[in-house]
């Protein structure tokens, strides 16, 4: 969904300390205050199940289980999409769509809207099946997008918050008769359902391969078609749940009109949000809170359904649970809440990951400074988009270039008024289903995430992207895994994906054993060239590359960092990830790595620094040469046009 959304000094001398202590010991008493050091290692990939793999053909979506998602109106002929066709080419019950009108009485005229009633059939099953895939890429974490029950293909707009989506698992109908039988405002009813197990099995399985595991979660709104949302439609003042939700004006019986007015999230009619004890309007720019969610009993079945996916079995266990959260749109949520939340996922599992998605203050120039949530009362870390458009300014020199030394002062702004373990837990964002793909966003040299498609910019480049490009994201990743912060990757993105901004990132995965279409179509109606749709295979095994170098290097991943200072006009950048005296880590193997980077298209000679030659042995990895080779640095290396060279020393 769209929201709202190191290194301190100057450029020869930016430290970030990586020797903290994890206080995270289960206490009844103290609770703890400081990221799980295992976020600290993590390499997260992102998954959007409904576009990832279908691995079930007999629990695919139908017209019925879709009721209730956006547009509102469903054609007879709705089917469901192949999953190899052509992103831009017109389904066949489009035509249906014409004159017909969504929710809120708008035409359902544009591609856009019309893709919202799409679907292809991804479910749990699909993600066992691509585990050992994941695997053998390296990622060691998982961030999945709802897969709360819920009528649309994003999943946002939750039916029930306590189930996973019937169409994810293997007996849709089954589940909606378990579903029907239970209360819904009392856990002492709810079963699992066989979605419900299917998802326990999957995690089973991901802790089995040292993969673990955490949920996104919306606790700001809930879908129309939410069970308590009904409950208040059908009674109105008198229901149980009349003071869950923002309720402008209940309905007059006692008149022919419905006067019924209530808040949708952003005024999205599907939406319903739910009561705060302070209402705050964000409409202009979101800000902090410090009120709770009104309703106990919607906190109460909030945290039952925390509680149920962290210990499902409910022995006080939470092994055979998840590892935490994602909780969208956290910056519109009362902090009191958030308090609160922290306390009872801290109590049930100390070592719980909780990130917030942090982002807009005010669209499109200020995101937010995470501080306030990232003092051990709230979350772990927040979604790193700040670090990525910073990033797309200097490797992608979008919208405009800055210099390197401008670069590492806008990251150490970013932290110097954090605790020093914050930065190391950090989700570095690269993309996701909230913005375009990564190689998409290079390609186009608009403002981030500003008119990021091509509906809103007739000149976005939406073919697939060029050379220059590649070789640009392939530095900004080299960047990404030896920075500061855990890694994420949006699913497909390391197969060389491409896509513009919302519905277009979320494109299904285009898997080796599958034949695509070309995407020869373009929404506009305008000419466009045929690009042939294919695994990338160079790419997968060039992420492939960085992830094991990053996972065989301590120093990368929780090593301290300093950059050096180079001449602006010389479009090169280096650092260090090195271990401080005092750390007892110094004395394992990798104790120092060098990192650099040149962004002109001609060769340079660039001077391999003492620490680094003052040591007995050497890997060395450059983006042109993905292979990892032990070799003995020469005083000077010749660095080639658009690449990176990692050195590190032992």
């Amino acid at each position: 969904m769209q929201k709202i959304l190191l290194l301190t000094a100057l450029i020869a001398s930016v430290f970030i300390s990586g020797g903290c202590t994890n206080d995270n010991a289960k206490n009844e008493e103290t609770l703890p205050t400081k990221p799980p050091e295992w976020t600290k290692e993590a390499i997260w990939y992102q998954i959007f199940v409904e576009r990832f793999h279908n691995g079930d053909v007999t629990n695919d979506p139908t017209s019925e289980s879709i009721q209730g998602s956006y547009p509102g109106y469903i054609p007879d002929d709705w089917k469901l999409t192949p999953w190899t066709q052509d992103w831009y080419q017109a389904d066949e019950y489009f035509s249906s769509l014409d004159g017909k009108t969504d929710f809120t009485g708008n035409e359902i005229s544009s591609f856009d809207a019309k893709t919202a009633l799409r679907r292809y059939g991804g479910d749990l099953q699909g993600v066992i099946d691509k585990l050992d895939y994941l695997q053998t890429l390296g990622i060691n974490a998982i961030y999945f997008n709802p897969i709360n029950d819920a009528p649309s293909m994003h999943k946002y707009d939750a039916r029930h918050w306590r189930h996973v989506d019937v169409n994810f698992g293997p007996e849709p109908a089954k589940d909606r008769e378990i579903i029907a039988d239970e209360d819904p405002s009392d856990p002492d009813t709810w079963e699992f359902t066989h979605a419900d197990k299917l998802f326990l099995a999957l995690i089973k399985q991901a802790k089995a391969r040292g993969i673990r595991v955490i949920l996104d979660y919306s606790w700001n709104h809930t879908g129309h078609t939410f069970w308590a949302w009904q409950d208040l439609l059908k009674n109105q003042q008198s229901s149980d749940y009349a003071d869950w939700y923002w309720v402008k004006q209940f309905d007059d019986p006692d008149t022919p009109d419905n006067e019924f007015e209530y808040r949708g999230w952003f005024g999205v009619f599907d939406l319903p949000e739910i009561k705060e004890t302070v209402y705050a309007d964000h409409a202009e720019k979101v800000s902090l809170v410090e009120g709770n969610i009104y309703s106990q009993a919607a906190k109460e079945h909030i945290f039952a359904i925390t509680r149920r996916w962290l210990d499902p079995n409910g022995d006080g266990d939470p092994e055979d649970g998840i590892d935490g959260f994602r909780l969208d749109v956290a910056a519109e949520v009362p902090i009191g809440f958030w308090r609160e939340y922290r306390e009872v996922v801290k109590r049930l599992n100390p070592e719980a990951y909780l990130v917030g998605e942090i982002w807009w203050e005010k669209f499109p120039d200020d995101l937010f400074d995470p501080q306030p949530f990232l003092q051990g009362d709230i979350f772990d870390a927040v979604m790193n988009y700040r670090w990525y458009r910073e990033a797309r300014r200097f490797f992608a020199e979008a919208p405009n270039p800055i210099s390197a030394n401008e670069f590492s002062n806008r990251l150490a702004s970013f932290t110097n008024n954090l605790a020093p373990e914050y930065p190391y837990a950090m989700m570095n964002m690269s993309a996701s289903h909230d913005s375009p793909r990564l190689s998409t966003s290079f390609y186009n040299n608009n403002k981030y995430k500003f008119n990021a498609k091509e509906t809103q910019d007739a000149n976005y480049k939406i073919n697939k992207p060029d050379l220059d490009t590649t070789l640009r994201v392939k530095l900004m990743l080299a960047h990404q895994y030896t920075y500061v912060g855990a890694p994420q990757i949006w699913q497909g993105d390391e197969m060389g994906m491409w896509g513009s901004d919302d519905p277009h990132n979320r494109k299904p995965l285009i898997w080796p054993e599958l034949t695509f279409d070309d995407e020869k179509v373009h929404p506009l109606g305008k000419p466009k060239k045929a690009d042939k749709v294919a695994f990338d295979q160079s790419m997968f095994d060039y992420y492939q590359s960085l992830i094991k170098l990053r996972q065989s290097s301590a120093v990368l991943r929780l090593g301290e960092i300093q950059f050096d200072s180079y001449d602006d006009g010389e479009r090169l950048l280096s650092y260090r990830r090195f271990w401080p005296d005092s750390n007892d880590m110094a004395t394992q193997k990798s104790s120092q790595a060098w990192v650099a980077f040149n962004l002109q298209e001609r060769p340079v000679d660039i001077e391999i620094p003492e620490q680094i030659l003052n040591t007995n042995s050497w890997t060395l990895w450059q983006s042109s040469d993905i292979k990892i080779k032990q070799a003995v640095p020469a005083e000077t290396l010749t660095l080639n046009g658009l690449s990176a060279l990692i050195i590190i020393s032992e």
